[in-house]
């Protein structure tokens, strides 16, 4: 059996937080950002920006992908469904969930282990250091730019807008 390396974001599925297979192809042409989250964490309410941002910006072609994680203080203890029901009860969180994964060491999601070393951090490690690192991707499929846990949503604001405003690949 030959198994080939992912050449693109888009070559990644994840299973949604409702344990169905997601192929990352589905967000083609939109611009992500791709979120590790936590439910314990100071970083917590940072999910209010976030779903500030969807809300503002879903309907121009924008996607939070959050994948919950427990590998960080283990500040993500809870089963799937406790974690989608404080995510909707106590931030009204609407975007796309996905069930826990590790974003470190050997058991690292696929997708995780192709972004890290897409947009290594600060001194070109690719360990993602906390909850809430962000990964902020382009129509295209770019890894742009991550983001570490300590920048807000309302911070990678513009940074959005700037990629929204560029037309699709296929467009061009």
């Amino acid at each position: 059996m030959t198994t080939t390396t992912p050449q693109s974001l888009y070559d990644f599925t994840a299973t949604s937080i409702e344990g169905k297979p997601v192929s990352l192809n589905t967000y083609r042409g939109k611009v992500l950002l791709i979120v590790n989250t936590a439910s314990a964490c100071g970083f917590t309410p940072q999910y209010k920006g976030l779903q500030a941002l969807y809300d503002t910006y879903a309907s121009d072609g924008f996607e939070i992908l959050g994948f919950p994680c427990n590998q960080f203080g283990q500040q993500e203890p809870g089963s799937t469904t406790e974690i989608q029901s404080f995510c909707e009860m106590r931030f009204g969180v609407t975007f796309p969930l996905f069930q826990k994964i590790d974003v470190n060491g050997s058991n690292a999601h696929p997708l995780y282990q192709y972004l890290t070393k897409a947009a290594p951090g600060l001194l070109g490690t690719e360990a993602i250091k906390w909850n809430f690192t962000k990964f902020l991707v382009d129509r295209a499929g770019n890894v742009v730019k991550r983001y570490s846990s300590l920048t807000t949503p309302e911070a990678i604001e513009a940074a959005i807008q700037t990629l929204l405003q560029e037309r699709s690949p296929a467009f061009k």
